[in-house]
């Protein structure tokens, strides 16, 4: 990934509010016999997306692809999806939920574990977007998206006292 030039602050309101535009959509292509989060950022939407879609087999695939804040390293799987989850189908049924697609290299790593599972990310970036087959916003591939539990509040002095 490049320096992102660009931030994209997210709220949880707002991010509360985007998962549930995403089980919105969701509703019209299942039903779903299980879902699959990626973790870490998946386990948020994915308990929203559960939760309104009615979703009770939630399973986890834990993979790092990022070696520190803001750089894409290589993909390491820590844990794959359990084969009982897998074995049903290739993924025919399995919803896949993430909170963001960016170069899709995670995405396609599992696509390949999950072939015909339907994959949803609430926000998509233009190189992983191929990759996804229901998302909610499209941002630039160079936006940084600063996702709720990435950042804390904290005061901010007015503008006329010099911030940024």
């Amino acid at each position: 990934m490049n320096e992102a030039q660009k931030v994209f602050p997210v709220s949880w309101d707002q991010f509360h509010r985007d998962a549930r535009a995403l089980a919105w959509r969701l509703n019209e292509a299942g039903p779903f016999t299980a879902l699959v989060c990626i973790t870490r950022g998946g386990l948020v939407p994915a308990a929203i997306v559960a939760r309104e879609l009615g979703v009770r087999i939630i399973e986890t695939v834990c993979i790092v692809s990022y070696d520190d804040e803001k750089r894409q390293g290589e993909l390491q799987v820590l844990k794959g999806v359990a084969e009982q989850v897998a074995k049903l189908g290739d993924g025919a049924g399995i919803l896949v939920i993430d909170d963001l697609v960016d170069t899709g290299a995670t995405a396609r790593l599992v696509r390949d574990m999950l072939p015909k599972a339907h994959f949803a990310t609430v926000y998509a970036k233009p190189l992983g977007r191929p990759l996804v087959d229901t998302f909610i916003t499209e941002v630039s591939q160079d936006t940084w998206i600063y996702f709720p539990w990435d950042t804390a509040l904290s005061f901010v002095p007015p503008i006329v006292k010099g911030a940024a």
